[in-house]
């Protein structure tokens, strides 16, 4: 019995006669085909007309094999991962969050251990689906959880199960279509120059130095605390490298980056003059102008400037908007940029955040121009 060989792991094609195979075209027997299962079993199957039928039949076969083989470890995966309580999912999952900061990291416990956790901790992982999720919105509602932390806890849920979804745990996205929080940060409360001129001036030369550095290079306030005397590389270069991380005291990787990484930042001649005035009038430690008062050894602690600025505020002695904090200085550099027609994308570079999106919700207002002031100008470039 001759037959005809297809390559390795697609079987063969054959009949059972006494015709040879150059005769097999006008032969009126019917092929049999013979491969083997997906188990290593040997199997035939008959009745195909033509050569053609039969090896159809056969890559038919050997595509159902391969695709066998290729959903073997999701269905692996499913298995191990879709009886899994959240809890102990979810706590895996943040095992990778490497990148995360010290004070991210407790941000984000505490969303999962008193929003997340009661709600859904003991839920299994292949139990989720859109009305779940959408359930857990209703539960943070009914009880009466903040519009900002039911945003944060929802986008930490969703993170978590897009990580699965990769995973193959969900034929759809539980996620999707979900209603998220409708969650809208207050506008952000700027000073004016005059007003901003009378905040520095209001506190020590630690607190004038810090509103300096936050209003005129945009500097987060640990950014501030951490200012040092080596991280200008030029005249009109300030390098953004560390940060005093408010919850464990110490000096750490910026925002939102890993050890090591840097953002480069405009450095006004008159902030330049700050710094070398503080540094004249007090000196450096390594470098760094701020420490702890009473401990040289330590870095500037966080509360040194909330207390002065609670003292400011509560002397009625200094014009300060209505709800300003001292994340507004920071909010003036933006403001100051955008005003005087830097693009918003150097903007958002030099401030660190993660995304342009961020910087265009909360700034978007200051941005020049309107679409009436828009058509007039594009007016200008049309021919007549």
């Amino acid at each position: 019995m001759a037959q005809g060989s297809l390559p390795r792991g697609m079987g063969s094609f054959f009949k059972e006669c006494e015709h040879p195979r150059s005769r097999w075209a006008k032969c009126p027997h019917l092929y049999k085909i013979r491969y083997r299962s997906a188990a290593g079993n040997q199997l035939e199957e008959t009745g195909f007309a033509t050569q053609d039928d039969a090896i159809e039949r056969l890559t038919e076969i050997y595509k159902e094999k391969k695709a066998a083989r290729q959903s073997q470890p999701k269905a692996e995966r499913i298995r191990k991962y879709g009886a899994m309580r959240f809890e102990e999912y979810a706590e895996e999952w943040r095992a990778g969050q490497r990148h995360l900061a010290v004070g991210s990291l407790r941000h984000l416990d505490s969303l999962l251990e008193h929003h997340i956790y009661p709600t859904l901790g003991r839920r299994r992982m292949n139990s989720f689906d859109h009305k779940v999720v959408d359930g857990f919105i209703r539960t943070m509602e009914r009880n009466g959880v903040g519009l900002a932390t039911q945003s944060n806890a929802f986008d930490k849920l969703r993170s978590i199960l897009l990580d699965a979804h990769r995973l193959g745990l969900f034929s759809d996205n539980p996620v999707a279509g979900v209603k998220e929080p409708q969650y809208d940060p207050a506008r952000a409360v700027i000073p004016s120059p005059e007003q901003l001129r009378g905040i520095r001036a209001a506190g020590d030369d630690a607190f004038m130095l810090i509103v300096d550095m936050m209003s005129g290079c945009g500097l987060r306030n640990g950014e501030a605390y951490a200012v040092n005397i080596n991280n200008i590389v030029a005249d009109d270069v300030y390098r953004v490298s560390e940060q005093v991380v408010m919850a464990s005291r110490q000096y750490g990787p910026l925002k939102h980056r890993k050890p090591g990484d840097y953002r480069d930042v405009p450095l006004p001649a008159q902030v330049r003059e700050t710094i070398e005035w503080y540094v004249d009038k007090h000196g450096t430690v390594d470098g760094y102008l701020l420490r702890q008062p009473s401990d040289p050894t330590r870095p500037y602690p966080h509360y040194a400037v909330d207390n002065q600025w609670k003292r400011i505020k509560a002397s009625g002695t200094v014009d300060i908007p209505k709800g300003m904090v001292v994340y507004g200085n920071r909010h003036f550099f933006a403001s100051n940029c955008l005003t005087h027609g830097i693009p918003i994308t150097d903007v958002a570079e030099w401030m660190g955040h993660k995304s342009i999106e961020v910087t265009f919700k909360i700034y978007r207002h200051l941005m020049p121009g309107s679409i009436s002031s828009a058509a007039q100008i594009l007016n200008l470039g049309l021919a007549a």
